[in-house]
């Protein structure tokens, strides 16, 4: 008899020839949770290394409720896209930087992590098995999950005594909808991150923390919330989700990565684009006067790749920005977004196909 490995196989290869695309409606994506068919997990005790893991059905997962996830926070996860090329080919974008970054945030939470390459060949074999979920070019992008959770029981406070890494996928449209772009509230009370802190790695306890921050500033008309520094109050940081960026003039600048800040793989490639259309590029402390002075801003992340900053209040002090095609901000995500889904020439190598 078939193993229950072979059977996710068979099944994985018969509903890939049978269609080409799920039954989504793909004019109404948004940015929530479609449960795809198949997700990656493997296992690792503390000491050990991860070794082969395997797809299964996308299904809930055990824990125990002393589990170090659930008790202690010990947890990292990761985002990356799958883009469906107009030839039909399948791209993922720089996914050898998740897979550094992931390692780098689990030497900061104690916890083991996979090698580059079992991060990579889980985030292929995940999209591969759920290909079908990959929108139409022009529709979306298949957005990728890597989790990595301290699964094993603790109660004392300490690491977990086993590791649980998990892929998973679900289809995904525009992260911030809106034509003038977004709406910032420029947080001065509440902060995302402290230095000596987590704020520079994916940690899972970064995020809820903000969840007031932002519930109040939608309660006042914004979308997003800007924070600054936790020490002097003086400097922006980054937004709930991604990083920030700065124009006047000919120079470009975003906050420094110093602990704080988490070094953005969108960010980086932004970075490298923008060097190359010939602007001075500086990654410095940003005082909030200079966000208030500037011709353009815009964030950048996975989710939301590039998108424009239409406005930003301060103390009562509100500022607006073009977002025009003539903008830094449009060439930007059209040179980007060009080399992720395959319109433009990848000169740098920085895509990856998958079949």
């Amino acid at each position: 008899m078939p193993s229950s490995l072979q059977k996710i196989s068979q099944s994985v290869e018969s509903r890939s020839s049978d269609e080409k695309y799920a039954d989504v409606n793909w004019d109404e994506l948004g940015f929530g949770v479609i449960p795809t068919e198949f997700m990656y997990i493997m296992k690792c005790s503390n000491g050990g290394e991860f070794s082969q893991g395997h797809l299964t059905p996308y299904r809930n997962i055990e824990l125990s409720p002393s589990a170090g996830v659930l008790n202690y926070g010990q947890g990292l996860f990761e985002g990356l896209k799958a883009y469906r090329t107009e030839d039909d080919r399948f791209l993922l974008f720089r996914p050898e930087e998740n897979a550094l970054r992931m390692q780098m945030g689990a030497e900061r939470m104690l916890m083991p992590s996979p090698s580059t390459q079992q991060f990579l060949d889980a985030v292929k074999q995940t999209v591969l098995a759920n290909k079908r979920w990959i929108p139409p070019p022009g529709k979306g992008t298949l957005y990728v999950r890597p989790l990595l959770i301290g699964s094993g029981p603790v109660l004392g406070v300490a690491p977990a005594a086993e590791y649980t890494f998990l892929v998973f996928a679900a289809p995904v449209g525009i992260y911030h909808k809106g034509p003038k772009g977004l709406n910032l509230y420029v947080e001065d009370q509440l902060h995302r991150a402290t230095p000596g802190g987590t704020g520079g790695v994916k940690s899972i306890t970064n995020y809820s923390p903000a969840y007031l921050a932002q519930q109040q500033a939608r309660a006042k008309g914004f979308s997003d919330v800007l924070f600054l520094d936790s020490v002097t109050g003086k400097y922006i940081e980054e937004l709930i989700a991604c990083n920030i960026f700065v124009l006047k003039g000919n120079v470009l600048a975003t906050p420094a990565v110093h602990g704080t800040i988490l070094p953005g793989i969108t960010r980086k490639s932004i970075i490298t684009i923008a060097l190359d259309f010939g602007y001075q590029v500086e990654e410095r402390v940003i005082p909030v006067e200079d966000l208030l002075e500037a011709d353009e801003a815009f964030c950048t992340g996975t989710a939301v790749v590039v998108t424009p900053i239409g406005a930003a209040t301060y103390q009562g002090k509100r500022v607006e920005y073009n977002t025009g095609k003539g903008t830094l901000f449009h060439k930007l995500r059209e040179t980007l977004t060009g080399i992720q889904t395959g319109r433009l020439e990848d000169k740098k190598g920085w895509t990856m196909e998958i079949n």
